[in-house]
């Protein structure tokens, strides 16, 4: 995080850089580069990363979990695991559903806390919501191979509860995985309408040339599909080939394909913010419980 290097590969000496402070500076008005672009922004990696943010978590002592008051008949039924909430919907409507032994099949019908519901004979036991952010290191992935260690082991003992990752990240990827056993969060951000944004930055092979950081910003076509960037820049106080770049998708496999289309080898990918979430506190191979505030926003984000 300290090394130092660097080049002034780019036109007149107008660099554009990446600051984990997660805003662009934009500047005066009349400063662009040769070619018209403004990137302004510095990334210090002697700061605390992300201040924009205050992401500085008030306490992860505790894990976030929802209140038990009254909920949706279909939520609780979806909550349980034993299936999503748009089935529970018809298997409520089909009447396999009963409620302290009476079948339910009103939508919208609100479940009060003590009441019993059985679904097709069994009685359910929803669980609390848990919520886990890990920093994954290098060599553990989400994928179901017995050949790669599974980033579920290092957070296994966060919960009784199963708890499944958002999205995937593959045993060379390193940074933020949310874990949780909320089905419906986990629907909602490996969604791919959903725009939450995500922060990486990108060790590569050799210097990124200007005008392929210019052709990244102003989108690259990937299997016929034009990829949109938030932002991009060079990491401040180190060579060219240290890149941060900001964008929606929620597939990493997204931003290496970006790199390796303009002909360029991702040495590391890290994963530096997530929906807001950073890295704040959170050593590699470490983790610790989102707080309840943070979920608010993650439940709110569109």
């Amino acid at each position: 995080m300290n090394k130092q290097g660097g080049n002034s590969g780019n036109r007149n000496n107008k660099k554009s850089s990446f600051s984990k402070k997660g805003s662009f500076d934009k500047g005066k008005p009349n400063e662009k580069s040769a070619s018209g672009s403004n990137f302004k922004k510095t990334f210090k990696k002697d700061d605390k990363p992300f201040k924009k943010w205050n992401d500085k978590p008030a306490s992860s002592s505790k894990p976030a979990v929802l209140k038990s008051d009254d909920i949706r008949l279909n939520k609780y039924v979806a909550n349980s695991g034993v299936c999503s909430r748009r089935d529970a919907d018809l298997y409520i409507q089909s009447g396999n559903v009963t409620v302290n032994g009476e079948v339910v099949t009103e939508m919208g019908y609100k479940v009060k806390p003590g009441d019993k519901v059985v679904f097709d004979g069994v009685l359910l036991n929803p669980e609390k919501k848990v919520y886990v952010l890990l920093n994954k290191p290098k060599g553990f992935s989400t994928a179901d191979d017995e050949n790669v260690s599974s980033a579920y082991d290092l957070v296994r003992n966060a919960s009784t509860s199963i708890l499944r990752p958002v999205g995937r990240m593959d045993k060379s990827t390193v940074g933020l995985l949310l874990f949780t056993n909320d089905n419906e969060m986990i629907q909602k951000f490996t969604n791919a309408a959903q725009h939450s944004s995500k922060l990486y930055q990108v060790s590569l092979d050799k210097n990124l040339k200007y005008e392929d950081l210019e052709k990244i910003q102003t989108g690259v076509y990937i299997n016929e599909h034009k990829v949109w960037v938030e932002e991009i820049s060079y990491v401040e106080n180190q060579p060219k080939s240290e890149v941060g770049i900001k964008l929606k998708t929620s597939n990493v496999k997204v931003v290496r394909a970006i790199f390796e289309k303009l002909g360029y080898n991702v040495i590391k990918l890290d994963r530096v913010m997530y929906a807001g979430l950073t890295k704040w506190g959170i050593a590699r191979g470490q983790w610790r419980f989102l707080t309840e505030q943070e979920v608010i926003n993650l439940k709110n984000l569109k």
